[in-house]
């Protein structure tokens, strides 16, 4: 994979598990809804904690996405994926 097209697929990654990443760790504060805020509103916004988890995660997916596309085990220029040759 080049570099242009990994670091697309980094971002694509990372912007995915951001979602998957935001939920962890949030206590709803059931107080905030007498004061004028939303209930569901976490204590405590831990950007930091969240950024750091979501890039290391995208690190290990990326990794496995660009180690499975420069293997063999799934390659279409050769074995069960491959284009016949005429």
């Amino acid at each position: 994979m080049g570099l242009i097209a990994g670091t697309v697929v980094f971002f694509l990654v990372w912007w995915t598990v951001l979602f998957a990443v935001l939920p962890l760790g949030i206590n709803p504060d059931p107080e905030a809804a007498e004061a004028g805020g939303w209930r569901g509103a976490p204590r405590q916004v831990r950007v930091l904690r969240v950024l750091l988890l979501t890039t290391f995660v995208s690190l290990v997916v990326w990794a496995g996405i660009n180690w499975l596309v420069g293997s063999e085990w799934m390659s279409f220029r050769s074995g069960f994926f491959a284009m016949p040759t005429e």
